[in-house]
């Protein structure tokens, strides 16, 4: 047996030992309950498969899949379509959706993704909310929480129409924010203007906390997903979700579509079985992501490197973030899980330009839904200090053999 064999065995006696994968167990179970008696609340049917056509006039399929995902979501209404291509594309809606010419949005949360720079107009576009005379500024975050009396000093002096909250962490390197530091920073909010409107990108964090953003223990007022990382299990093959109060998202299915006709249109297509089985699926994909995680944070832990999320912390989202400090250790990593993907694993990832990013990135994304970070992927910007960001994986075994060999490549290279 070799070293690294040895300690991979003595990391899966700790894991054992020590009940790491007791809380996402818990979480499994408790999602998997919340949406089958959704399923059952909403009587799910074979028939509801069966998507429409053209203006998709009655679609009932359609309809009661928004009503499961606002359930499921702890949400008065969602908005579940095909029509979204992106979590991008559903974030720019909802912005179109709710903000208005001499609006002021504004992130408390640092700067957002940076495929939304020209949706912005960070990056001049002039189809972005900036020549529409809306405004954009940012608080940065601090020690991993939000500024509080920043926030609380700009809203006094500032009238804001929409916030943005990102929950998960891009390629910055800081942690996920947690449902309890957003309910804190919702009361302070709220008690300055209760008029504001409180949005959360909440990608890549759904069912890995047990209550939602837009639950009324929360707060918050609308939130945005895609169907391409959590909910849609790794099964949906397109498609985003808007959900919260029902009068916003009806201003955002508006925007999406037509004013007067907003959600009662657009065709399903074939989509439906798949948004159903895809939030079927979703709370053991979710857990599996979550362990693959753990795993990843005890091994690279093991052989010297930090990752945010430790293993012992809470996780908020599914992205593990390993710093590597170097681009040829952050290179190898990506290299080795590309290797054990399902797709297209005997392609060797290289550092190249991408629409919406400023520097190369690297990409393992060996997947049967271009993009899917669900089913487990790596990437990361070669920039100082060459951080990888690595998420998902549809099942715990597929995670664990991809994982061992990414690991396995960065010792051997030492």
């Amino acid at each position: 047996m070799s070293e690294f064999d040895k300690i991979v065995n003595e990391i899966d006696t700790k894991i054992t030992n020590e009940k790491l994968f007791e809380r996402i167990d818990k979480l499994e179970s408790f999602y998997s309950k919340k949406v089958l008696d959704a399923f059952k609340k909403y009587m799910i049917s074979e028939t509801d498969f069966h998507g429409t056509t053209g203006y998709g006039y009655n679609d009932t399929g359609r309809d009661k899949i928004d009503s499961v995902f606002a359930d499921i979501l702890d949400s008065e209404k969602a908005l579940v379509r095909s029509q979204f291509i992106s979590g991008t594309h559903a974030l720019t809606v909802t912005f179109f959706g709710l903000l208005r010419p001499g609006d002021k949005l504004l992130s408390i949360s640092g700067l957002p993704y940076d495929t939304l720079d020209e949706v912005i107009g960070i990056k001049d576009n002039p189809s972005s909310l900036k020549s529409f005379g809306i405004s954009f500024d940012y608080l940065d975050l601090l020690n991993n929480d939000f500024d509080y009396d920043k926030i609380s000093d700009y809203l006094r002096n500032n009238k804001v129409k929409v916030i943005e909250i990102q929950r998960s962490r891009g390629y910055a390197d800081r942690e996920a924010i947690s449902n309890e530091k957003i309910k804190r920073v919702v009361k302070l909010i709220k008690e300055i203007d209760k008029d504001i409107i409180i949005m959360v990108d909440n990608c890549y964090c759904e069912m890995t906390d047990f209550v939602s953003p837009t639950s009324d223990s929360v707060g918050c007022d609308i939130m945005v997903g895609s169907l391409i990382k959590n909910l849609g299990g790794g099964i949906a093959p397109n498609g985003a979700y808007v959900a919260g109060k029902s009068h916003l998202v009806d201003l955002v299915a508006e925007r999406l579509t037509v004013p007067g006709q907003g959600a009662e249109v657009g065709p399903s297509l074939d989509m439906n079985k798949y948004f159903l089985q895809g939030i079927y699926m979703a709370p053991s994909v979710v857990a599996a992501s979550l362990k693959t995680n753990i795993l990843a944070s005890l091994l690279l832990a093991r052989i010297g490197y930090s990752t945010n999320p430790r293993y012992d912390e809470e996780h908020h989202d599914i992205v593990l973030a390993i710093k590597f400090n170097e681009p040829n250790k952050l290179i190898s990593y990506v290299e080795g899980i590309q290797e054990y993907s399902a797709i297209d694993n005997y392609i060797k990832p290289i550092p190249s330009d991408m629409p919406g990013y400023s520097d190369k990135i690297i990409m393992a994304s060996g997947s049967f839904i271009q993009g899917s970070s669900i089913e487990i992927s790596c990437d990361g910007p070669i920039r100082p200090p060459y951080i990888a960001y690595m998420q998902g994986s549809l099942t715990y075994q597929y995670g664990r053999l991809a994982v061992i060999n990414a690991v396995r490549k960065v010792y051997e290279e030492r």
